[in-house]
């Protein structure tokens, strides 16, 4: 294949008879994708051609033709760009949808990017620094931050993040970023976005077995997503002030390490019994979730890669949504469907609370059982809702944020999915 190869869609079979039945059409130089008005998913058909052309050697794409629309040139970005090809495309249209789909896409690619880096490349400090460093690069006169590390979390009384990181060479931290664009110090805020940003996870005492650990560099990813929301929310035109904090650690084995049977007493007086050091997510999400609850805003959505559960529900191919506002929730499936990225809402009830018991605590981070036991997501959810009020608070549990391998709609690695869906909500609030 050339280096550059042109892209149309096409609703007319080849003439030549050996494509007369596939989805992809060679002709000349040029790659057709056949559309049939019959496809139940087309955007779900282009995706999937889009990962076949890529496939064939195709460097760069260029779209072509007049039936491109924004939705079907962003699914067929998403099947094509790849690990060393994040951004190899070259969009059509109006030039405002061209300038659109730029922007979309530069964001993704530093979201993805971000994610795929090795554990070694992105320890907690460096995350928080590159999550400040692109935020602020999007809006220099709106943008301050802070940072807390080490044992200024311990002083502090951010007892989760400090107590997950503890156990590794490399210090935990939080950071804090506040996006104002209204000139007023005293200005509300109008959402506080909270990322869950486990650079590597060893699982802890509750160590993973290496099948499970391999892919642990993705543990991140709630902090790439919510960072990237945001960054797209300001190219978009976003007015309205916006806190971002992330909390960054490394669940590590040392001499250092919580413990299984440890107790964790948080800021808002909830104490937690350690009963899974791998249920290690939501024991940093607390620290975060509190800390956007002192800033008071409207909303609050956290996001993170939480439980295996979730995924074996959502099969991978959904980010699950939890909430207790159910009106809250249903502006985030229709910001989903908007945005045609998939989510689906999962059950979260107060009683939820109840389901990680402990007789020495409030509450345990989760079950002594493989994965939570039944109602894992659910749970963990619960165990989040003790930190939050349940009026304006969301939580995304990216279970289709990550793929160790490829498939026939993704590359291997990071997807970025629902960064435009959060994107939209912060504008829509």
């Amino acid at each position: 294949m050339s280096s550059v190869t042109n892209i149309f869609l096409t609703n007319n079979k080849s003439s030549s008879q050996w494509q007369n039945e596939n989805l992809l059409q060679i002709i000349e130089d040029d790659i057709y994708i056949y559309l049939d008005k019959s496809f139940s998913s087309p955007l779900k058909n282009i995706q999937r051609a889009a990962r076949s052309i890529e496939k064939l050697g195709v460097k760069h794409a260029c779209l072509k033709g007049d039936l491109w629309g924004i939705d079907s040139q962003w699914a067929f970005a998403l099947g094509f760009t790849c690990v060393g090809k994040l951004t190899n495309i070259e969009f059509t249209g109006e030039q405002t949808t061209i300038d659109t789909l730029n922007n979309k896409l530069a964001v993704y690619a530093w979201s993805r990017n971000l994610t795929n880096q090795t554990p070694s490349e992105l320890t907690p400090l460096l995350l928080a620094k590159q999550a400040q460093d692109y935020i602020t690069a999007q809006a220099p006169d709106c943008v301050s931050s802070r940072l807390i590390s080490g044992d200024d979390l311990a002083k502090q009384g951010w007892v989760g993040v400090y107590n997950v990181g503890k156990g590794s060479v490399n210090p935990p931290c939080i950071v804090e970023i506040d996006y104002n664009p209204t000139d007023d110090e005293q200005a509300p805020i109008s959402t506080c976005l909270v990322g869950k940003g486990i650079t590597f996870d060893s699982g802890g005492y509750s160590l993973k077995a290496s099948v499970g650990m391999f892919h642990m560099k993705c543990d991140m990813g709630g902090a790439a997503v919510v960072s990237g929301a945001l960054a797209l929310a300001i190219r978009q035109g976003l007015n309205k002030r916006v806190k971002l904090i992330l909390c960054c650690a490394e669940n590590m084995v040392s001499n250092n390490a919580y413990k299984l049977g440890d107790i964790l007493t948080y800021k808002n007086g909830v104490s937690c019994e350690i009963a899974n050091t791998d249920a290690e997510g939501r024991i940093v999400l607390a620290d975060g979730l509190l800390m956007a609850s002192e800033n008071n805003p409207s909303m609050i959505i956290d996001a993170a890669t939480l439980t295996g559960a979730a995924v074996l529900a959502t099969g991978g191919d959904y980010t699950a949504l939890f909430s207790l506002d159910e009106q809250l929730a249903e502006q985030a499936k229709q910001a989903a469907n908007i945005e045609s990225e998939p989510l689906w809402q999962l059950p979260l009830e107060k009683w939820h609370q109840e389901k990680c018991p402990s007789a020495f605590a409030d509450t345990a981070n989760s079950r002594p059982v493989p994965g939570g036991g039944p109602g894992g997501a659910s749970n963990a959810a619960g165990f989040l809702s003790r930190f939050v009020d349940s009026k304006g608070w969301l939580h995304f549990d990216l279970a289709a944020a990550y793929n160790g391998s490829a498939n026939d709609q993704w590359a291997a690695g990071a997807t970025g999915l629902s960064i435009a869906t959060i994107a939209n909500l912060l504008l829509t609030q």
